[in-house]
């Protein structure tokens, strides 16, 4: 459910921008997730085609850049992404450190 929160706030930063550019109508906004952050766009999605309706968003549309997350292990220094196994795939350290996968941001706002 904390997908309609976030929603709300997307919604929110587009039209407060938009007002600020003293555009008509938002086109398209375009967000960045990372996958740690648990959202899921496809609830997202949802959410925005029903809190978009009568305002300047009401036409717009939602493009999602899903960043994988990535690690680097702190005893060797290699960066990797974690599939099954919970260690590093060249040493087998367990103690790493996020290098990418917990943004969420928007990214971008297209107006006319």
């Amino acid at each position: 459910m904390h997908e309609l929160t976030i929603t709300q706030n997307i919604l929110n930063v587009a039209l407060e921008h938009a007002r600020g550019a003293g555009a008509k109508k938002v086109g398209r906004i375009n967000l960045v997730i990372g996958e740690m952050t648990g959202i899921v766009s496809e609830s997202v999605q949802f959410y925005f085609n029903f809190i978009k309706e009568g305002t300047l968003a009401e036409e717009a549309s939602l493009f999602f850049n899903i960043v994988p997350a990535r690690f680097r292990c702190r005893a060797c220094g290699t960066p990797f992404e974690l599939k099954t196994d919970t260690s590093c795939p060249h040493c087998k350290a367990s103690d790493m450190e996020v290098l990418s996968g917990r943004e969420l941001f928007v990214e971008s706002i297209e107006v006319d």
